[in-house]
């Protein structure tokens, strides 16, 4: 399968190359959680791409020595060049052009960096989005959102969900049309009306950098446990949430996206060395969208991505009444009563 994404065929080499592209964070519903080989999912995924919480990118490229250099917000940033490296050498089987220029990449984030809101899925996006554009450029071919995806995982797995489609699929599943381990798979069409326009505010508990990160949290599912109970539960939660995705059935989205959340952190408890990402705030915000929803029979929900922080789902028509109890109640526990107002969004776009 990565056969299909090198680069066949000629390309002309242009002196100076320029682009700037954005990409959106994502937020797993069904949670990736475990890998095998380069980058590969132990169980299928599935997302809703965000709107607001994206990385900026512009890169330069001259032709020369190949190298980089890499800022944030023209700031220089030593820290992220390892991981540049390394995404520079998975991808030079596939795109064979980038050994001929030295790139300047300057990114920005519009949520804060390394604080479970998936800033490594939005830049790794952007950036391979951009990748493709030069590729776009020196052979004359449209741009193949299929291997950007692909090369975004070769950066950072959840990164291949947030290059195209509202709704995506990572990881292969039997019900699931086109799925492939490799890339992500846009699945808009799952959504019923009431989803399409669907409400992520992300309440801050905590924006410093995560305790773990993913890579390492990914490695401890290897020997876990409950590792092969949680692959089956994977797959078979996605089966539960394509179908109510299709039907508007907030009530099983509820249960399923809730579960799988709880899932994830409990994975890291339970894992060796064990890991408590949440914060008590965490489990505040949670009991008070519990206490919330009881009283009301609104259809909020939480989810968690790998750190304190929370997400709040819920429909768009109920975004007065849930804007209500953020402000009297959920602030207070983020950090300096900070919070994130998304939705769904679409993918990546040229600036």
């Amino acid at each position: 399968m990565e056969t299909q994404f090198k680069l066949e065929g000629d390309f002309t080499l242009i002196d100076h190359l320029s682009t700037k592209w954005q990409a959106p964070s994502n937020i797993a519903l069904v949670k990736y959680w475990g890998k095998y080989g380069m980058q590969l999912p132990a169980n299928p995924s599935i997302s809703f791409t965000l709107n607001a919480c994206r990385t900026i990118t512009t890169v330069t490229a001259k032709k020369g020595t190949h190298g980089f250099n890499i800022s944030y917000d023209g700031t220089p940033k030593p820290e992220f060049a390892p991981k540049i490296e390394a995404y520079f050498k998975r991808i030079a089987d596939y795109c064979p052009w980038i050994a001929n220029y030295h790139f300047d990449i300057d990114t920005h984030n519009t949520f804060p960096h390394s604080s479970g809101i998936a800033s490594s899925a939005s830049s790794m996006a952007a950036m391979s989005v951009c990748m493709m554009d030069f590729e776009s450029t020196l052979t004359g071919q449209e741009m193949d959102f299929h291997k950007a995806s692909f090369l975004a995982r070769l950066g950072s797995g959840s990164a291949c969900r947030s290059l195209k489609g509202s709704a995506v699929v990572w990881g292969t599943h039997k019900e699931v049309d086109d799925s492939s381990q490799y890339f992500g798979v846009d699945k808009s069409d799952y959504l019923h009306p009431v989803f399409q326009d669907f409400q992520d505010t992300i309440l801050l508990v905590d924006k410093g950098e995560k305790v773990v990160s993913s890579t390492v949290g990914h490695e401890l599912m290897n020997g876990h446990a409950f590792a092969k109970a949680r692959f089956e539960q994977a797959h078979e939660n996605l089966s539960t949430l394509k179908k109510a995705l299709q039907e508007g059935d907030l009530e099983t989205f509820i249960k399923i996206t809730e579960s799988e959340a709880l899932t994830l952190h409990a994975m890291m408890m339970t894992s060796h060395p064990y890991f408590i990402l949440m914060k008590p705030k965490t489990l505040s915000i949670i009991e008070e969208i519990w206490a919330f929803r009881k009283e009301t029979g609104i259809p909020v929900c939480f989810t968690l991505d790998a750190g304190a922080n929370v997400h709040m789902l819920y429909p768009h028509e109920n975004n007065e009444a849930v804007q209500g109890l953020i402000n009297s109640k959920l602030a207070q526990y983020c950090q300096n009563g900070h919070y994130i107002c998304d939705q769904v969004g679409t993918g990546a776009k040229k600036c």
